[in-house]
């Protein structure tokens, strides 16, 4: 849960990647855990854009050609241009959302967020991903969507914030596994695995001398961010650099896989096996 008031000593998840993003709300220590995560990935600034990319990719193809009318975008950050709302209640203005995060930041800009269309729904709740059995019994999740129709659950640049002592995939799993089948899970993880040695050198290293979680991240493998949709149907292309999940122009110009060192994937909760 969040802490219920602003300790701007401490860095966050959803701050940082506002100062990413080229907002403006952020503190000093966002702004200097940022410059950490900056020695061994320079260009993560382009890395969060181009997650924020795939996110409208992905949530535009949920509703228009997936038929998708729930979300959860857990970790949702501060609004931006483009949130989920906004892209799925285009496509059809009874979607509903319901945003999550833990940044009391966040919480004071919740009414933008809630703003959306008189057909659909949106609600926001302020929880830790790390507590997937509150948000999925939140009233804010149960009263906003119907949990025996699809829904969509929205982990964008957020789990390699989730380290392996706080059972990733366990959560993963505790989010996805109430819902009914036809719903999807989104998610998103940056990798070493286009990184030169020396590069992941720094950042074992700058890892090693975080004494905050908060300044900690968790890279990912190609194999271990497939291990997240296990038991699942990935939607093609399948588990693949964030640029290369369906751009909207094939033949555009892409940064450099080193430049984003993120993967991203799209699964469908299959129909549980007839006995």
């Amino acid at each position: 849960m969040g802490d219920g008031g602003f300790d701007v000593s401490r860095p966050h998840p959803a701050r940082r990647y506002n100062y990413w993003l080229g907002g403006k709300d952020h503190f000093q220590a966002d702004r200097d855990s940022a410059a950490m995560i900056e020695e061994f990935m320079p260009s993560v600034r382009i890395g969060a854009l181009e997650n924020r990319r795939f996110h409208g990719r992905v949530v535009r193809y949920l509703a228009a050609e997936a038929g998708v009318r729930q979300f959860v975008d857990i970790g949702c950050g501060l609004p931006a241009p483009d949130n989920t709302h906004e892209i799925a209640q285009d496509v059809d203005p009874t979607a509903r959302v319901v945003y999550v995060d833990n940044d009391p930041l966040v919480l004071v800009h919740a009414r933008a967020l809630l703003t959306g269309t008189r057909e659909g729904r949106t609600a926001y709740l302020d929880a830790d991903l790390r507590e997937p059995d509150l948000i999925v019994g939140s009233s804010e999740v149960r009263s906003t969507l119907d949990l025996d129709r699809p829904v969509a659950v929205l982990l964008v640049a957020v789990m390699h914030f989730i380290l392996d002592t706080d059972d990733p995939y366990g959560l993963v799993s505790r989010l996805t596994g109430p819902l009914p089948a036809g719903s999807y899970l989104v998610l998103t993880n940056a990798t070493t695995d286009f990184m030169p040695p020396e590069r992941i050198a720094i950042f074992d290293a700058a890892n090693a001398r975080a004494d905050r979680r908060e300044d900690r991240v968790r890279l990912r493998s190609r194999a271990e961010v497939e291990r997240f949709f296990a038991g699942l149907d990935l939607v093609p292309p399948g588990v693949c650099p964030v640029t290369a999940w369906r751009p909207a122009d094939p033949d555009a110009p892409r940064p450099a896989l080193a430049d984003v060192s993120a993967f991203g994937g799209v699964a469908r909760i299959p129909q549980p096996p007839s006995s």
